[in-house]
């Protein structure tokens, strides 16, 4: 298995989860997915922001917002919806994931929360839709006034694993509060949920990136990362707090730290514009954990090697 930074889209076209995951455990920190929104109208009308992620350096491009139950990518309207995701793939050359959002109807929420979709929702349901659409990852998350909690994100990675197996890499946790009152900042996480969420069959754990959320601190998220690590789990350090639209130099401090706090996997948020971050920071980000030659390379490959 090569290391997924040394992968071309011939060699990723053909992984499944489990393999993903041995790619990005092989790359030793230096993998980069972009979170985009794929369902506004991108940054440029030429080409759509999943295109300019991937342009900019990502290696895994994470759909937001995006409804599994009626598919639709703008800039892309003459792609059957069937087809949607995998012609996605073929046109970028990168692994494409989800976001699927496990709400809690009980959560004690601190702000009016946001009716979602049961396209958005993490369920039985759009898992098989997931897997039908062929998508190679899942993230299983909240973005903000959803109301999504640690207890239902659980139950989701249990019933996610059945439906996909290894044919889907599994993303757990949150970015953020998600409008929920006690599970935000600092409290966002813990050495037992990890534990929980490791042995429900996750993948990949969520972190959120020091200095992105109040109370984070190098020192926490370092103790959360190697909880990750014990439990045979991969740690994906987070920015869903806007800070992706931040300037370059906060962007490489933010880089920095989860590459020495252990970070695997190195998510960049979609709000630095509307539906994507800012292009040149995912650029910046990249340079910073894995130097210009790594970067340039992402960036110049052909999806047809």
């Amino acid at each position: 298995m090569k290391r997924l930074i040394s992968c071309h889209a011939s060699d990723l076209k053909t992984m499944n989860g489990r393999q993903l995951k041995q790619a990005i455990a092989a790359s030793e920190g230096r993998v980069i997915v972009s979170e985009v929104i794929p369902t506004v109208a991108p940054l440029y009308r030429e080409i759509t922001n999943i295109e300019l992620a991937a342009a900019f350096g990502a290696d895994l491009i994470l759909l937001n917002l995006f409804d599994v139950l009626k598919p639709h990518i703008i800039g892309w309207e003459n792609i059957e919806p069937e087809n949607l995701i995998r012609e996605t793939k073929k046109l970028t050359g990168r692994p494409i994931g989800v976001n699927l959002e496990p709400v809690d109807p009980k959560a004690n929420a601190i702000e009016k929360l946001t009716q979602l979709p049961k396209g958005r929702l993490a369920s039985k349901e759009t898992f098989k839709a997931v897997k039908a659409l062929g998508f190679d990852f899942i993230c299983l998350t909240g973005n903000p006034k959803t109301g999504v909690t640690n207890t239902e994100i659980l139950e989701a990675i249990q019933t996610a694993k059945i439906v996909l197996g290894d044919d889907c890499l599994i993303i757990a946790g949150k970015m953020h509060g998600a409008g929920i009152n006690g599970e935000s900042g600092d409290n966002i996480l813990s050495r037992e949920t990890i534990k929980a969420f490791a042995e429900a069959g996750a993948d990949v754990i969520l972190i959120p990136s020091p200095g992105t959320l109040p109370g984070v601190t190098n020192d926490i998220a370092l103790d959360w990362i190697n909880a990750v690590k014990h439990e045979d789990c991969l740690a994906m350090s987070v920015i869903g707090t806007s800070q992706e639209g931040a300037d370059e130099a906060t962007l490489r401090q933010i880089a920095l730290n989860n590459k020495m706090i252990g970070a695997d996997i190195h998510h960049i948020g979609d709000a630095g514009y509307t539906g994507i971050a800012v292009p040149e920071n995912i650029m910046a980000y990249s340079i910073a954990i894995r130097g210009r030659r790594h970067t340039h390379v992402r960036m110049a490959s052909s999806i047809l090697r």
